[in-house]
């Protein structure tokens, strides 16, 4: 291997990801889960790591790096000796997949400062990420929306079975409620744990859905269609997970009101990202979003919400790496 400059630093941006609902509960092919969901522009993460003395970590989310980087280094046979600026973070447990990006930048970057440039779900996998979805990984390594095939017997993260850009004049509304935090951790394995059966015409239904209505909607760039599809399956899906998230489709009814209300106005596919709180709906251009955007900021910001304009990200992390020439201050 050549010598590596030490002054050398890798500068990552890694997207936030929407997870749409999942497809096969059942698990009755052999194969269980299957998700759907794609890369949103913002928020995202952003870290610098540079080598150095012992582990160094700094800015939010910095203890989540920290773990991450051990178990890089103990993986991938690293030394240890880094330095780790996390500049931004997508919000912790809010369905954006906060989680995968911080580990999969940080165990890239460290791969990166020692020249070797394995795949996101090689990464994922020692870092525990990718157990039920792939899709932050996809996001990670390509952008785009994306379906995966569920995990299988083998204990490998799920393929990925269909990725597809997202029409660049759709835009994203997200609705954050910063106050409250999804289902994660224990809690989201026990869950899991202790979901009733789901039956096999349900998921035949979902899987159904994506291939003879959301995907040929995509293809066409039908948001009409498209978004009736996601509607659809996150209604089944959500009264699937409803005991787990308090009785309900949202984790969030305050969210939950603000996303209906934006339905009600023109956009269409609402629902919520993973566990929530956060909701999203899609719209056909940037000039609707900004139109729902003035009609409701007031509203979200008066009861403690938050709302941003997303695109879907249609490529995968930044990644830069930087030498003392390079570097930017």
């Amino acid at each position: 291997m050549s010598a590596r400059p030490k002054s050398k630093s890798i500068r990552i941006v890694a997207p936030g990801r929407l997870h749409l609902g999942f497809l096969d509960l059942n698990g009755g092919l052999g194969r269980r889960f299957g998700s759907l969901g794609l890369a949103i522009d913002r928020p995202a993460t952003e870290i610098v790591v540079r080598r150095a003395e012992g582990l160094v970590t700094s800015g939010p989310e910095g203890r989540r790096a920290a773990t991450a980087a051990i178990k890089v280094v103990d993986a991938f046979g690293l030394s240890i000796g880094h330095d780790i600026a996390v500049r931004a973070a997508i919000p912790a447990h809010a369905g954006l997949g906060s989680g995968t990006q911080l580990s999969l930048a940080v165990g890239t970057a460290l791969l990166r400062l020692e020249g070797r440039r394995p795949p996101a779900a090689a990464i994922g996998d020692v870092l525990d990420r990718g157990a039920r979805s792939a899709i932050g990984m996809a996001a990670f390594d390509h952008g785009g929306f994306v379906v995966d095939g569920g995990r299988g017997t083998d204990g490998g993260p799920p393929p990925v079975v269909m990725r597809h850009p997202l029409p660049e004049d759709w835009r994203i509304m997200l609705v954050l409620d910063r106050r409250e935090t999804g289902v994660h951790g224990d809690k989201e394995a026990k869950a899991f744990a202790n979901l009733a059966p789901f039956p096999e015409e349900r998921s035949g239904h979902l899987c159904r859905l994506v291939m003879m209505r959301l995907a040929p909607a995509l293809l066409e760039a039908n948001i009409g269609e498209f978004g009736a599809a996601v509607t659809e399956i996150q209604a089944i899906v959500g009264r699937h997970f409803a005991d787990a998230q308090g009785g309900g489709l949202w984790s969030s009814m305050a969210v939950a009101e603000i996303v209906e209300a934006m339905g009600r106005a023109g956009a269409v596919g609402i629902g919520q990202s993973s566990w929530g709180p956060t909701g999203f709906a899609f719209v056909p251009s940037e000039a609707s979003a900004r139109s729902l955007y003035r009609t409701f900021e007031r509203d979200a910001k008066a009861r403690g919400m938050e709302i941003l304009v997303a695109r879907g990200r249609n490529v995968g992390a930044e990644i830069e790496e930087r030498t003392p020439d390079t570097a930017q201050v």
